[in-house]
């Protein structure tokens, strides 16, 4: 059975992925519905106020804390190589790190940084608004999914 700090490490795994993938739930079932049937320059400058305020420290503790969670909970795994929960250590990590993180780096912030350059009332904008609705909450699904597992993974990794 996993003890000691690395029990404790794995329980902040919990509950930082799990923490994640229930804002990113959010922003999956309703804050994305709700933006996207505002007019789009309304929408445009929500998604961009939100954005911003995303990147307080109260989020980035969580969303960056869980990151590094993540990547020493892989490191401690492959040095120890534990006898229990050694796979779904890995998984887990595995999940957040490609999944919600490399996600966010590689799919949501590039979309994002693209519409905070647009003016809100543009037409170049309106017709970015429509797509960037549909293809940033399809790649925000994934990013949920993946929180969810791993949090899930490191669950099974405690019993």
């Amino acid at each position: 059975m996993i003890d000691g700090p690395y029990f404790v490490l794995t329980v902040l795994g919990v509950l930082g992925t799990g923490l994640v993938a229930g804002v990113f739930c959010g922003f999956s079932t309703f804050v994305m519905k709700g933006l996207g049937s505002l007019p789009p320059a309304q929408g445009v400058a929500a998604m961009n106020a939100i954005n911003t305020a995303a990147t307080t420290p109260a989020f980035m503790i969580v969303f960056v804390g869980s990151t590094v969670v993540c990547a020493v909970l892989a490191v401690v795994t492959f040095v120890l190589w534990p006898d229990d929960g050694r796979v779904e250590l890995l998984v887990g990590s595995a999940l957040y790190l490609i999944g919600a993180f490399g996600v966010t780096a590689v799919a949501n912030v590039p979309r994002n940084d693209t519409l905070l350059r647009m003016d809100p009332g543009s037409p170049e904008a309106a017709v970015y608004w429509r797509a960037y609705v549909s293809d940033w909450t399809l790649w925000n699904h994934v990013r949920m999914g993946a929180s969810a597992c791993a949090a899930v993974s490191y669950v099974l990794a405690l019993t």
